[in-house]
């Protein structure tokens, strides 16, 4: 319902029709609105960062864990799209929220960043800024890459999303200072 009808316009009577719960019932387990959309707000946050886990990907491998981060990080920002416009939101007048937003936001380029480092340390990437900085690019073109996916036509969305996550790949591992193998010197890129 919050996705749909926006915060403000849900209301609990809302709320218990689509869950198809009794008000009373409602409140057994929640005591306002506010309480649900922090709930809520916090399995979206759970959810978002979950998805952004990348098991079975070797971790050595800088241009595979660059595309698989990518791509889940851009899957997950599409599928969550609605409910994250909506924690952005209520963020500026619930510290609650804000919290969680924060979170949702900075974990991932914190997460990121970490990898930079190590990577440069190792002497494996050179990066072209700072690993933060070069984590909130990433992370901010991820985004707007998300946000075209998830408003691509269904019949487009595929290639959409296909294409999101190669050129993000790419431009990450261009700010990241790795190689493509794929691409010789006199190559420009697409």
């Amino acid at each position: 319902m919050f996705a749909r009808r926006g915060y403000g316009a849900t209301t609990v009577a809302d709320i218990t029709a689509e869950a198809e719960v009794s008000r009373a019932g409602f409140y057994v387990y929640f005591a306002s609105k506010e309480e649900i959309f922090r709930v809520l707000a916090v399995r979206v946050r759970d959810a978002f960062l979950a998805a952004q886990d990348v098991p079975g990907v070797d971790q050595d491998d800088a241009r595979e864990v660059c595309r698989a981060s990518t791509a889940a990080f851009i899957a997950a920002y599409a599928q969550h799209l609605p409910l994250l416009r909506l924690l952005e939101q209520q963020a500026q007048s619930d510290d609650d929220v804000r919290a969680l937003w924060e979170e949702t936001q900075e974990r991932p380029i914190h997460r990121s960043a970490r990898y930079i480092r190590r990577l440069a340390a190792e002497g494996r990437a050179r990066p072209v800024a700072e690993p933060l900085a070069v984590a909130r690019a990433v992370g901010g073109m991820s985004i707007q890459f998300a946000r075209l996916t998830a408003s691509a036509p269904e019949a487009s969305a595929p290639e959409t999303y296909d294409a999101a996550v190669r050129d993000v790949t790419a431009m990450f591992l261009h700010l990241l200072g790795v190689e493509d193998p794929r691409r010789t010197p006199r190559q420009t890129p697409r």
